[in-house]
């Protein structure tokens, strides 16, 4: 059965992110993928809620696409999750408009896989940083699935960025077709992982 992916992208400086723009490249032409890059609707930050709102209806699976900035997201988009996943709509006394879809995120960051562990650099995995949005997936009734993630951005040569971008490529193509097996991604930390092990 095919799915339908909304991407919520949002990256206030893509023009220094060759990353980002590589992984853009790879995002397949689907009538039933919708690419919304949030900076470009949304300049002024006046966000239209019911806009997003109906969007988020009609699609089952929801990327947050965006790079790290402290920790967390760009500013958009956490004003995009503060306006438009309303109590009584999205969580809270009959807010299940999103109940049972999906949400991945999609992230870039220059620290190193290695960084984000326990006793590294930053002194905490990337999924604990991630964990809010995981939390505000579960709060609005979705299921948060591992993350798609770019390390090392600055460190990438354009071969390894072109690696990143197919497999972004196979991970949509993957849920566009319903070819994939949810067990076994829930089974991995990131969603990369996951792709690894289908292409061993």
């Amino acid at each position: 059965m095919q799915h339908k992916i909304l991407i919520l992208f949002a990256h206030p400086v893509l023009e220094k992110s060759a990353v980002n723009d590589a992984l853009m490249g790879h995002i397949p032409v689907s009538s039933s993928l919708v690419f919304h890059d949030l900076y470009e609707a949304y300049p002024d930050f006046n966000i239209d809620v019911e806009h997003e709102k109906a969007l988020l209806e009609r699609h089952d699976l929801v990327i947050w696409h965006h790079p790290i900035y402290w920790y967390s997201c760009p500013p958009l988009l956490k004003q995009w999750i503060d306006l438009v996943l309303e109590f009584g709509w999205a969580y809270g006394p009959g807010g299940t408009a999103l109940a049972g879809k999906k949400l991945m995120q999609v992230v870039t960051t220059g620290g190193s896989r290695d960084a984000y562990q326990r006793d590294g650099f930053h002194q905490h995995t990337l999924l604990d940083f991630l964990s809010p949005m995981a939390q505000t997936a579960r709060l609005c009734k979705m299921e948060y699935l591992p993350p798609f993630v770019v390390h090392g951005t600055h460190r990438l040569t354009k071969e390894v960025t072109h690696r990143y971008g197919s497999a972004y490529e196979a991970l949509l193509r993957a849920f566009l077709n319903g070819d994939f097996d949810l067990d076994a991604l829930r089974k991995h930390e990131y969603a990369n992982d996951w792709l690894d092990n289908l292409n061993a």
